[in-house]
């Protein structure tokens, strides 16, 4: 895949247009058009359901495919973030058929890195990072994923999140709490972003909102996409 304007343009952002008698058909987040509660819930009620059918295939995956797409994965992980010496990544627990990073975790760390857990500390609250190795004590967090008992916390340089699924504009649909949006949004000092996932997770749109943000980077098994 090749990068996007925004990349290829010296850091300018990419504008969309469309003509008047089509505007409705874009996706709010490109058009700029504020929404009426009913079409929000229209929205959620949509996502709620294309995210069950996305995890429930994802699942459906066999466990050695899912192994060989995650290798896959850590391989062009390895192209986008070359050099992790000193710096802070927040990685994930796999959930739900998840590609399992971990062994990219534990390499990067043995390159110097500082990987990072996130940590849910309230509903509707910012997540918090907590480093975490190999070996280190882990707790039960929200849903009963693992997270670090007594790891420091930092802010991250990189953050690599799970995807539910992606559309092409590396917008990302999660769990529904908001909380990785809601973290990218509170961060004084904006990270690089990469979503992580599988490729039969590709949706047309995820019809995105005005709180959803982008993903700078998406990596799944076939390749990379830049925003």
């Amino acid at each position: 895949m090749t990068k996007s304007d925004r990349h290829e343009t010296n850091g300018k952002i990419r504008e969309y247009a469309s003509p008047a008698c089509t505007l409705h058909e874009v996706d709010p987040a490109y058009s700029g058009i504020a929404l009426d509660e009913d079409r929000i819930s229209d929205i959620f009620a949509w996502r709620k359901m294309r995210r069950q059918r996305l995890i429930d295939d994802r699942k459906a995956l066999p466990f050695a495919k899912r192994e060989d797409y995650t290798r896959s994965i850590a391989a062009h992980l390895d192209q986008v973030v070359a050099d992790v010496d000193g710096k802070h990544i927040s990685l994930f627990w796999p959930f739900l058929g998840e590609p399992d990073l971990r062994g990219w975790m534990a390499a990067a760390t043995a390159r110097g890195a500082d990987c990072l857990l996130p940590v849910v500390v309230a509903k509707a609250t910012p997540l918090v990072f907590r480093s975490w190795k190999m070996g280190e004590r882990l707790e039960r967090g929200v849903w009963n994923i693992p997270v670090p008992a007594e790891g420091k916390e930092a802010i991250p340089d990189i953050v690599i999140a799970p995807l539910v699924g992606f559309d092409p504009y590396c917008y990302r649909l999660g769990y529904g709490g908001g909380f990785f949006d809601r973290t990218l949004a509170a961060l004084e000092r904006k990270p690089l972003v990469i979503g992580v996932g599988f490729e039969s997770q590709a949706i047309d749109t995820i019809r995105p909102l005005a709180h959803d943000i982008p993903m700078d980077v998406i990596i799944t098994q076939t390749g990379r996409r830049y925003r």
